[in-house]
Order: structure tokens, then sequence, then C-alpha cells
């Protein structure tokens, strides 16, 4: 196998040199047991979510009227709701509801906060001014008050609540990446990229993006952690997702009515959200020590 380099040159070994260079990565990553462990309990939840629907548990919404507020035991592992239904089974459920929403909320903030970030950075001027203005505005509201009145704008639901954290999250990876953008744009391999006629484009998408993106992949993992607990708080308040869709945050809001006859019906969801954020801040410091040299250095 072999590479062309910038020299026009063809060298060996390029495929070889990525996986040994895969390989030195894992080994440290493995070497920080943090990381693993939360890498291991991302792992272990969303696993539970996608298998959720194949194990044998009773349907979310199954009413059983002959066991409301059921403690555990027999066929309710973890005892049931006001209405008699499963909480291990809407656990389960809600996980996928929770996760669903705070990954694609983050998702979406990278799709519009890196490209926005990229440009004002690169192009500076009177187009990172405004960019740059109009942020700091959106930052003024603490972050989990400002998710709050946008979803209560926008009306309760699931996909309002996931756009509400992912405008929130935007400002955060937009300023991330332009603080990058502004280290790098003047390095001398984008200035001899510049010198031989390569588009602003290209300059921007194959040589600023590629050695500004590692602190975006830790914000991203911790960013998840983030959008996790907005959305529970926007679920425990009514403006996530909406009965009978069950989610973390609602089904905390219910068993807090039935603290003193059913704890778990609360300490369920709030222990699944405690492990969640955890897993990804974890999964984020890990990420963090493997893509920062500075950090590996430390």
């Amino acid at each position: 196998m072999t590479t062309t380099t910038a020299d026009g040159l063809r060298r060996p070994g390029g495929s070889r040199r990525i996986g040994t260079r895969v390989k030195l990565a894992a080994q440290r990553f493995a070497a920080n047991p943090m990381a693993v462990c939360g890498l291991a309990l991302v792992v272990f939840e969303v696993g539970l979510a996608l298998f959720a629907p194949v194990l044998p548990l009773p349907s979310p919404d199954d009413i059983d009227t002959l066991a409301m507020l059921a403690g555990p035991g027999g066929t309710h592992w973890l005892g049931t709701d006001d209405l008699g239904r499963d909480t291990l089974s809407r656990l389960l459920w809600g996980a996928r509801v929770s996760l669903a929403s705070s990954t694609c909320s983050v998702a979406l903030a990278l799709l519009v906060g890196v490209p926005l970030g990229l440009l004002s950075g690169y192009l500076g001027g009177m187009f990172d001014e405004v960019v740059m203005r109009i942020l700091d505005s959106v930052m003024a509201l603490p972050p989990l008050v400002l998710a709050l009145t946008i979803a209560a704008v926008l009306g309760p639901g699931i996909v309002n609540g996931t756009l509400a954290i992912a405008i929130v999250a935007v400002p955060t990876f937009t300023r991330l990446i332009r603080g990058q953008v502004l280290s790098i744009k003047h390095d001398d391999y984008v200035a001899a990229a510049r010198s031989i006629g390569a588009t602003r484009r290209a300059i921007i998408f194959r040589h600023v993006l590629p050695n500004a993106i590692n602190p975006v992949i830790v914000q991203a993992a911790l960013g998840v952690g983030f959008a996790i607990i907005t959305e529970s708080s926007l679920s425990f308040i009514g403006l996530g997702a909406q009965p009978p869709t069950p989610s973390w945050g609602s089904m905390v809001q219910v068993g807090f009515q039935y603290l003193e006859l059913a704890p778990l019906l609360a300490l369920a969801p709030a222990a699944a959200i405690f492990v969640a954020v955890l897993g990804f801040n974890l999964l984020g410091e890990g990420l963090r020590d493997l893509l920062d040299p500075n950090a590996r250095l430390r």
C-alpha cells in the first residue's frame, strides 16, 4: 500500500501507519481506567436502551390496576408506578427517549456550531463580529434557564425540547472551534497551502478543520451529559416528552409524589440519569487525555 505525499512522491505504508496510530490511541485510552469505566457505562446504558424492545418485559404502557405502586418482585423487578405500569420497562424505554433526544440535540448543535465557528474564525471581520455578538446575547442567560424559556415558547414535546437544547449548545461549539481556528489559521502549513493556490474551502476543510476538531469531540461527549440533565429537567416540568411516552425526567416527577410509598419509582430514573451523565463525563475526560497532547504530558 502506497500513499502520495505533498511533494508528489509515493511512500509505502500509509494504511500501516494509520493502523499503528489507531492501535497506540486505543492503548492510551485503555490505560486510563476512568475513561474505560465511562465508556463501559455509556455502552451499558445504550445497549439496554437499544435492546429494550426484545427484552422479556411488559410493555411500558401496560396498566395493571391490581398492582399499582407495587414493590419489587414477581414480574415487576423494580415495582410499578401509580397506574400499575412496570417501572423497569418504562426505565429502559425512557432511556431510548432521553438518550436519543440528548444525542440528537448535540448532533444538531454540532451541525450548526462547527461550520459557523469555522467561518467566523477564518473569515474574521464584520461577519465574526456579528456572529460573536449574537452568541454573546444567547449566552447572557444560564443555559438551563434559556433552554426552559425556549421550550416554553416552542411548546411541550420531545422535538421542541431537543431543538431548545440544541440552540443552547450551539454557542459553546461555535466559540470553541472559533478559538481553535484563530490559533491555527496563521500556522505555516496553512500559509503554505494558501501560497500554492489552495481554495478557501480546501484550506478550511482539509487543513484547518482536522487540526481544530479534537476539542470539539471532547466537548461533544461532555455536552451529551449536559443535554441529558436538561432534557430530564424539561420532562420533569412537563415541557419534554408527553405522557404516556416514558422519559427519565417525567418518571422522577411522578416518583416524587409517591416517594414514601414507592421510593424506587423516583430513585431508579434518578440513578439512571446519574449513571448516564457520569459515563459521558468520564468518557469526555478520557477523550481529552487521549486527544490533547498537553493533557497527556501533564
